[in-house]
């Protein structure tokens, strides 16, 4: 292995390393806990919402599961990151189909709330977080907020009434994984730079 090479896997080490300290630091103080918990609960419902998997209800209490629900639990619905909802409950006002697309947007509503919560300590505490004066937590926390809404593309289209062609449509289908890397990306880009002292 060449020296470039041994720099480069020591920096990226150091990087995963930081960031999971970081992530464990946003954990550990009241503060950035519950900035995390509120936009990662705020991101799953919007999410849910937009995909049409929570809508207002009739009234009532009801749940209702399809027939095989763990045969029809990976079926794609529309696309390969869209799966076909195996049971609706409607809980008063409130009706929820769930799918995989619930953990989905929980995997991505988390990795929102991660962001927010390590940019939000980066922008309120830096000195008592470890952080230097040069982080870029509050740029770093504009890809999450970008990146965030374009699983939910196609319903964008929708809404605004553009007609996509099939080539669009199937450029959509990245956009998913595409924000999933822009959210690690900027997680990392944030939590390299903190040197949480123990």
């Amino acid at each position: 292995m060449s020296p470039s090479e041994r720099r480069f896997g020591s920096s990226v080490r150091t990087a995963v390393s930081r960031t999971r300290a970081a992530s464990a630091l946003v954990v550990r103080r009241r503060d950035s806990l519950s900035v995390f918990a509120l936009v990662t609960g705020l991101y799953l419902l919007t999410y849910l919402w937009a995909i049409g998997h929570l809508a207002p209800g009739l009234g009532g209490f009801d749940l209702l599961v399809v027939a095989d629900p763990l045969g029809k639990l990976l079926r794609p619905e529309l696309g390969p990151f869209s799966f076909t909802p195996v049971a609706r409950v409607t809980l008063g006002p409130v009706t929820y189909l769930f799918s995989l697309n619930t953990l989905v947007g929980l995997g991505l509503a988390a990795l929102v709330g991660l962001n927010l919560a390590l940019t939000y300590l980066v922008w309120r505490q830096p000195a008592a977080c470890g952080i230097g004066r040069s982080s870029t937590g509050l740029l770093a926390g504009v890809p999450a907020l970008l990146s965030g809404t374009a699983c939910c593309g196609p319903v964008v289209l929708l809404v605004v009434g553009v007609q996509a062609s099939g080539v669009l449509l199937t450029g959509f289908q990245l956009l998913l994984p595409m924000a999933v890397l822009l959210l690690v990306g900027s997680l990392v880009l944030v939590g390299r730079q903190v040197t949480v002292e123990g």
